[in-house]
C-alpha cells in the first residue's frame, strides 16, 4: 500500500477529487458535509489499474485548520497536490507547498481541478504558473494532470500518474522498529479502543505488546484492520486500524505513538536542523510561542539556537528543542515549527540527536553514529540503535567503543578522563571501561577455557557456571564466545545452530512456532528453550507475537 496525503488551498476540490477516485466521501462529519468545508482528516482507499493499493489522507485546506493538515502529512512522504484551475495559486497553496518542502515530501502528483470550467489558454497559463512555483520545492519532479471531478475528465490519466508514482516512490523500509503515530482514536461497539494511523518502520501483529508514548502504558494489540478487513499483521507503509486492549480510547489521542518499548529512547530534548522560512520578516530566537509538529502530534516547545542567539530568514542552522512530554523520535525524523502567537510557520528541519550530552554551546549535531559514540566514549549496540536508528557491529564485546578510548586504554591500561560523560561519574567510567577494554590489553586467552568446552559439549542443556571465575565469564562474553540470558549461558555456536533450526520451523509454519515446537526440535527442555528464544528475540532473529515466534529481520535463511 502507498499512503498519499492531499494538500492545497481551501475549496480547490481535494475532497471531491478523493471521492471521485475512491467512491468514498472523506468528509466524516455532518458539519463538513453541510458547509462543504473539510475541518479534519478524512480517509479513503482504492485500487489502481495496476492492482496497487493506495490510501488517501485528506487534509483541510483552510488556514484555520493548518494544525489538522500538519497532523495528516506528518507521517506521509507522498502527496496529491491540488490547485483549482479557475482560481490558480492561492495563499494556502503556497503554505502547504512550503510545509511539504520542510517535511521532505518529494514524491507527488499535481492535479489541476475543475478543468471543464476554464478554456484551454487559461488552463495552460495556470499549469505554467503552478509548474514554476512547484519547481522551487521538493515536488519539482511531480507530474501535472488536469482533471474534473464531476465529469470524470482526466481521472484515468490521474490514476495512471498515481500508478507511476507508486511504482517510482521508494518502498517503505522495514527496520523491525514499528511506530504508528495516532491520527484518530475512538471506541468501537463491542471492541473498545481503536486507533488509526500510518504504520512505519516495521510490522505490527495481533498479540503484540506495545507502549503508548507519551507516557509508559503497555497495551496489547487485540485486532488489526487494513481497508476495513481484519488481518493478523500489518506491514510498514500501510494505513491500519488497531484495536487495543488495556486502555480506553480517551486515554490515547492524536499525537500519541505506538512502539515496542525496548527499541526506542523517548526524549524531551533533542538537537535538530532548522531551516527558517525565507518569507519571515524577523529572526528566530528564543522568544516565541513555538509549537512543534512531528508525526501526527503538536506540542508547545522552547527553542534555542546552538550557535549564536538567532537564525535569520532563509538560513539553515542547528537548534536545541525542549518538549513538555517524551516523544519516540529518531534521527532523520522531519518536523515543522510554528509560532502560535504570530500564527505563522517558522520553518522546519530534521532531527539530528535525540539525546544530546554536550552543552548547547559545544554541540555540533549530525546524524553520524561516530559522533554519538565519540561523545559518550562507548555504548552497547542496542543503545546505539535506539539513539541513531542504525544497527552497527560491536567493536568490543557487545559495545561500540570510540577508537580514541581504545587507544588510550591500550597505552595506559586505563581510560581517558576527557571522554567522561558529564552525566556519568568518572568512577563509573573507570570501572566500566576497564572491563570493556580488558580483552584488548590482557593477553589471557579464554578460547580454551574448560567452561566453554562444557557449553559446547551440551549446547542445548548447558551446565550452570558454578565455580567459574566471573572475570573469565565476562571475557567469554566480550570475545563473543558465549552469551548469557536470564542466568543461562550458551556457547555462541549453540545460538547459531538454534537460529538455523528455528528458521526452518518458521519457514514451514506461517502462523509462527511455539516454545514447545522449538524445545522438541532442539531436544531440550523449557528451562533452556525459553531463555534461548528470548535471546533470539533480542538480536532480531525472531519476534514474539503472543504465544508464538515469527521471523525477525535478522533471521537466517533456512
Amino acid at each position: 500500500m502507498t499512503v498519499v496525503a492531499t494538500a492545497g488551498h481551501v475549496d480547490h476540490g481535494k475532497s471531491a477529487l478523493v471521492r471521485a477516485l475512491t467512491g468514498t466521501d472523506p468528509d466524516r462529519f455532518a458539519e463538513e458535509k453541510a458547509r462543504g468545508l473539510t475541518l479534519d482528516l478524512g480517509f479513503a482507499f482504492t485500487t489502481l489499474p495496476s492492482g496497487a493499493e493506495i490510501a488517501f489522507v485528506d487534509v483541510p485546506g483552510h488556514a484555520r485548520y493548518l494544525d489538522n493538515m500538519l497532523a495528516g502529512v506528518g507521517a506521509v512522504r507522498t502527496c496529491l497536490f491540488v490547485v483549482d484551475a479557475r482560481e490558480g495559486w492561492r495563499t494556502q497553496s503556497e503554505e502547504h507547498l512550503r510545509v511539504l518542502d520542510l517535511l521532505g515530501v518529494n514524491h507527488g502528483v499535481v492535479a489541476l481541478t475543475k478543468r471543464d470550467l476554464v478554456d484551454a489558454d487559461t488552463l495552460a497559463a495556470v499549469a505554467d504558473d503552478v509548474a514554476r512555483r512547484v519547481d522551487s520545492s521538493s515536488l519539482a519532479a511531480s507530474r501535472t494532470v488536469p482533471v474534473d471531478s464531476l465529469s470524470g475528465a482526466g481521472l484515468d490519466e490521474l490514476r495512471q500518474a498515481l500508478d507511476d508514482l507508486v511504482r517510482t516512490a521508494p518502498a517503505a523500509i522495514d527496520r523491525a522498529r514499528p511506530r504508528l503515530w495516532v491520527d484518530r482514536s475512538f471506541s468501537a461497539r463491542g471492541a473498545g479502543a481503536v486507533v488509526t494511523g500510518t504504520l512505519t518502520g516495521g510490522t505490527l501483529g495481533v498479540g503484540d505488546t506495545v507502549a503508548v508514548i507519551p507516557g509508559d502504558r503497555a497495551v496489547r494489540v487485540r485486532g488489526l484492520q487494513r481497508h476495513g478487513v481484519a488481518v493478523d499483521a500489518a506491514a510498514a507503509g500501510t494505513r491500519v486500524a488497531v484495536n487495543l486492549a488495556g486502555i480506553e480510547h480517551r486515554q490515547i489521542e492524536r499525537g500519541h505513538a505506538l512502539v515496542f518499548a525496548g527499541q526506542w529512547a523517548p526524549t524531551r530534548e533533542f538537537d535538530a536542523s532548522l531551516t527558517v522560512m525565507a518569507s519571515l520578516d524577523h529572526d528566530v530566537s528564543r522568544r516565541g510561542a513555538f509549537r512543534l509538529h512531528v508525526g501526527s502530534g503538536m506540542w508547545p516547545v522552547t527553542v534555542r539556537a546552538l550557535r549564536g542567539t538567532s537564525l535569520a530568514p532563509g538560513v539553515t542552522g542547528a537548534v536545541r528543542v525542549h518538549a513538555p512530554v517524551t516523544l519516540p523520535l529518531v534521527p532523520g525524523d522531519r518536523y515543522v515549527l510554528r509560532d502560535s502567537g504570530r500564527s505563522e510557520t517558522v520553518g522546519g528541519g530534521e532531527v539530528l540527536d535525540i539525546a544530546p550530552v554536550l552543552p548547547a554551546r559545544l554541540a555540533r549535531p549530525d546524524r553520524s553514529v561516530t559522533r554519538v559514540v565519540a561523545e559518550r566514549g562507548w555504548a552497547d549496540v542496542d543503545e546505539v540503535e535506539r539513539l541513531t536508528g542504525e544497527r552497527v557491529a560491536p567493536t568490543v564485546g557487545n559495545w561500540v567503543v570510540d577508537p580514541a578510548v581504545i587507544a588510550a586504554a591500550k597505552v595506559t591500561g586505563g581510560f581517558s578522563e576527557q571522554r567522561a560523560n558529564a552525566k556519568r561519574p568518572p568512577t563509573h567510567l573507570a570501572a566500566a571501561l576497564r572491563g570493556m577494554v580488558a580483552p584488548l590489553v590482557v593477553d589471557e586467552d579464554v578460547g580454551g577455557h574448560p567452561y566453554l568446552d562444557a557449553l559446547r559439549s551440551a549446547p542445548f542443556a548447558p551446565p550452570p557456571p558454578h565455580d567459574v571465575d566471573r572475570a573469565a565469564l565476562r571475557r567469554l562474553r566480550e570475545k563473543g564466545l558465549a552469551v548469557e540470558r536470564d542466568g543461562v549461558w550458551f556457547a555462541t555456536e549453540a545460538v547459531e545452530r538454534a537460529a538455523g533450526v528455528v528458521a526452518g520451523l518458521v519457514a514451514s509454519a506461517s502462523e509462527g512456532v511455539t516454545v514447545t515446537e522449538v524445545r522438541t526440535a532442539l531436544g531440550t527442555t523449557r528451562k533452556y528453550a525459553v531463555p534461548l528464544l528470548s535471546h533470539l528475540d533480542s538480536i532480531g532473529v525472531t519476534r514474539r507475537r503472543g504465544d508464538v515466534r515469527v521471523a525477525g529481520p535478522r533471521m537466517p535463511r533456512p
